[in-house]
C-alpha cells in the first residue's frame, strides 16, 4: 500500500491508532483466523473484536470472507509505504515538463511486456512490436519483464543560461505476470548515458487498487507503484533525498537539444524483475514522468 500525507490517507492512520489493532495484524501475519479464534487470542469480547475487525477492513489492511457461519480473517497488505512531501527551496528560475509514458522513443523489452491505455490493452500482450503501435502515446502502464525504455528529455537552455539541477518524479514497480506484492527489481535510471542511480522495487504491487487506475484493469494485475523522486545536482545524483550515484550535473552536455533518459532492468542485474511505469489515470499518481529544471543567468 503506498500513502501519501493528505486526507486521503486519513482512515490507515487512524486504523492503526490502536494497540489492539496492532496485535490483530500481528496475529493475522501468522495466518488466517475467524473472529471466535482473535476475540479469545486478544482476550475481548466478539461484538468488540468485529469493531476492531470493521475498522482495518475499512482501511483495507484486512479482508473477510464468509466460509459457512464463519468470518475468516486475512491480511491485505504485507507492505505500507508512506511518502513524506519534499520541500527544496532553490533560488534559481525553472521550467517543468511531463513527458507521457507512451512518448518513448526507443526501447528493447521482453515478455511478459504490454502496454494499456483507459479503454483496455494497446495492441496484443507480450508482444514486443506493439509497442511501436501509433496508439503507444495513449498509453497510462507499461511493463516489461527485461530491457529499457528511453525518452528524450528537452533542453530549453539558453546560450547564457547555466544548468543547475535536474529533478525527476515517475511512479515505478517491478513486473510480474499478473503480479506479485514480494518480487524485488533492481530498476536502473540514466540521463545522456550517465546512471543517476538504481532502486531496488519490493514488489509489484495488487494488494488494493490503485487510485486512478481504471475499472477494466483486473484485481490480481498491476495496480500502482511508489512514485521515486530523482535530483541531480553538482553534489552528485539522488533518489529520494539519498546519495546514489556520483555524476553531476556538470557531466551533462548542454549543447544537446535533448537528453536520453532510460528507464530499464539491466541483463546482470541482483535482481532482474523486471518494471512497470505507472502514469496518467493509473496508479495512485495522475502523472506521467515530470521533470523540473533550475538554471542560473550567467
Amino acid at each position: 500500500m503506498d500513502l501519501d500525507i493528505s486526507n486521503k490517507s486519513l482512515p490507515i492512520f487512524a486504523a492503526l491508532d490502536s494497540q489492539v489493532r496492532i496485535k490483530i495484524i500481528r496475529l493475522l501475519s501468522e495466518k488466517k483466523m475467524n473472529v471466535s479464534q482473535i476475540s479469545k487470542a486478544i482476550r475481548l469480547s466478539s461484538p468488540i473484536t468485529i469493531m476492531h475487525l470493521n475498522k482495518l477492513e475499512e482501511a483495507h489492511i484486512i479482508k473477510t470472507q464468509k466460509k459457512g457461519n464463519q468470518r475468516i480473517c486475512s491480511l491485505q497488505i504485507d507492505t505500507i509505504n508512506i511518502s513524506f512531501p519534499q520541500q527544496l527551496y532553490i533560488p534559481y528560475e525553472n521550467w517543468n515538463i511531463e513527458l507521457p509514458i507512451g512518448q518513448f522513443t526507443n526501447f528493447d523489452v521482453q515478455p511478459s511486456c504490454g502496454l494499456a491505455c483507459q479503454k483496455g490493452f494497446i495492441g496484443k500482450v507480450d508482444n514486443p512490436s506493439y509497442f511501436m503501435d501509433p496508439k503507444r502515446y495513449e498509453a497510462g502502464m507499461l511493463w516489461f519483464a527485461k530491457g529499457y525504455v528511453e525518452y528524450q528529455v528537452p533542453n530549453y537552455l539558453k546560450p547564457d543560461q547555466e544548468l543547475e539541477m535536474i529533478e525527476l518524479s515517475m511512479e515505478l514497480s517491478s513486473e510480474f505476470p499478473f503480479s506479485n506484492n514480494r518480487w524485488p527489481s533492481d530498476i536502473t535510471i540514466s540521463l545522456d548515458g550517465k546512471e543517476i542511480g538504481t532502486w531496488t522495487s519490493p514488489g509489484d504491487f495488487s494488494d488494493i487498487r490503485g487510485r486512478y487506475t481504471p475499472d477494466w484493469v483486473y484485481n490480481d494485475m498491476n495496480q500502482y507503484g511508489m512514485l521515486k523522486s530523482l535530483r541531480v545536482s553538482k553534489h552528485g545524483s539522488f533518489i529520494d533525498g539519498q546519495h546514489f550515484a556520483d555524476t553531476t550535473i556538470n557531466e551533462l552536455d548542454t549543447s544537446k537539444n535533448s537528453w536520453t533518459l532510460r528507464i530499464g532492468v539491466k541483463d546482470d542485474a541482483k535482481h532482474a524483475g523486471g518494471c512497470t511505469i505507472f502514469g496518467n489515470q493509473f496508479g495512485n499518481h495522475d502523472q506521467g514522468i515530470k521533470g523540473r529544471f533550475y538554471f542560473s543567468e550567467n
